[in-house]
């Protein structure tokens, strides 16, 4: 499972306290193995989730994708992002 993004808000830069860390570490619980797609941290793993830069990467390997809101970044993979964002308004 693919975690888009950590920050809470479009233009955010606080994910130290976001609410997809419980999802994350729920997940993780199950044996699933996550990874995150988080450009603006520099580290390698996040709650032992593997840190991807590179989004076409990112994509590829996901089979599915959580996401807080719907990017237009995330448009050619739509069938595999679930999000509550019912309404995109983001993109």
């Amino acid at each position: 499972v693919g975690v888009y993004r950590l920050v809470m808000k479009q233009g955010g830069d606080n994910f130290r306290n976001s609410a997809i860390t419980g999802v994350i570490k729920r997940l993780q619980e199950k044996g699933i193995e996550v990874v995150v797609y988080e450009p603006t941290l520099h580290e390698q793993s996040y709650f032992n989730s593997k840190v991807i830069q590179d989004l076409s990467e990112f994509k590829e390997i996901s089979d599915l994708i959580i996401t807080n809101r719907l990017n237009k970044d995330l448009k050619d993979v739509k069938t595999k992002v679930y999000t509550r964002d019912i309404f995109n308004r983001d993109t």
